[in-house]
């Protein structure tokens, strides 16, 4: 049996490269468990691509287990809490997928105020060759953004925003060095203070419905909320209600409370933009994770300090 165990569902360029080092790959989980003993015992890498909760007692099946090397810059899914205990190191991929997640923010923030989806269908079905005007939308440049949670992404968020002419106020645990843009230590100020709302928090239980139905209230019924983060940091029922009664002008979602099961109460409402959690979907950048992913696996095996640890 391979010391490296790689578990989730990998491109083939990603495959190849785990397959290059030795590790076994396995499909989930439930997967691992099922594997003998004697395998399991073998294992002192895990390369991890999955949100389901990898805990203590996953950990407790992989007794040699020394590092996790998660794919992706979250990490929520697995307790890094426990994995202190254990002895065992956590590894991310971050910095690289910046570019990616923030081009989305915007994206979609773009997308909802002009009403590109619904520009999109004018044009197929044919009205606009048939006179039929297309709607005023909204204009998005020289409005005020807010960052909830001015982290690495949250920052590139910002500053492609700025360069759009617009007034950058943020909320993070504590103040930051910036260009001159506002800090908020409430979160619902912050909201109040913004007609954009960019969530790009970290996930995990510290953070759980921290966009509340306050913070949504807030908002405005002109506002619009972007969430690249995780779909727990918001609390969706409440933004569900403010949409569909329209004390909340709008949204742009990339990540849901139970996806990839979206709630169908989504599907209903023109003002808001789904995206199926591909905030670092590219070609290149999941090629560059994968490759941070393997960097760290091959450093812990080589005894070397980790590139990426996260405890």
């Amino acid at each position: 049996m391979s010391e490296i165990l790689a578990i989730g569902s990998y491109t083939e360029t990603d495959l190849a490269g785990l397959r290059e080092m030795g590790a076994r790959v396995v499909a989930s989980l439930d997967a691992m468990r099922d594997l003998p003993e004697a395998e399991r015992g073998d294992v002192r890498a895990v390369a991890y691509k999955g949100h389901h909760p990898f805990g203590a007692e996953e950990m407790a099946l992989l007794p040699a287990l020394g590092v996790i090397a998660n794919y992706g810059v979250g990490h929520d899914a697995i307790d890094v809490e426990a994995a202190g205990v254990a002895g065992v190191r956590v590894t991310n991929t971050p910095e690289v997928l910046n570019d990616d997640v923030a081009d989305l923010a915007v994206a979609m923030l773009l997308m909802q105020q002009r009403r590109m989806l619904q520009g999109d269908a004018h044009v197929r079905s044919g009205a606009w060759a048939e006179g039929e005007s297309f709607p005023l939308n909204r204009k998005v440049s020289g409005r005020r953004a807010g960052i909830m949670g001015l982290g690495r992404i949250g920052r590139d968020i910002a500053e492609r925003l700025a360069a759009f002419k617009m007034e950058i106020h943020y909320h993070s645990r504590s103040e930051k060095e910036t260009p001159g843009w506002r800090y908020h230590a409430d979160p619902v100020d912050l909201a109040g203070s913004v007609d954009y709302l960019v969530v790009a928090l970290v996930g995990g239980p510290e953070t759980e419905n921290y966009v509340s139905r306050e913070v949504i209230g807030a908002l405005g019924a002109q506002g619009v909320l972007i969430n690249i983060s995780r779909g727990s940091t918001v609390d969706e029922a409440a933004l569900l209600d403010a949409l569909e009664t329209g004390r909340l002008g709008g949204a742009g979602l990339d990540v849901f409370e139970n996806e990839p099961k979206v709630n169908p109460r989504f599907h209903a409402l023109e003002t808001v933009v789904l995206q199926p959690h591909q905030g670092s979907g590219t070609q290149e950048t999941r090629a560059a994770m994968g490759r941070l992913q393997r960097d760290n696996i091959a450093a812990f095996l080589a005894g070397r300090t980790l590139p990426t640890p996260v405890n």
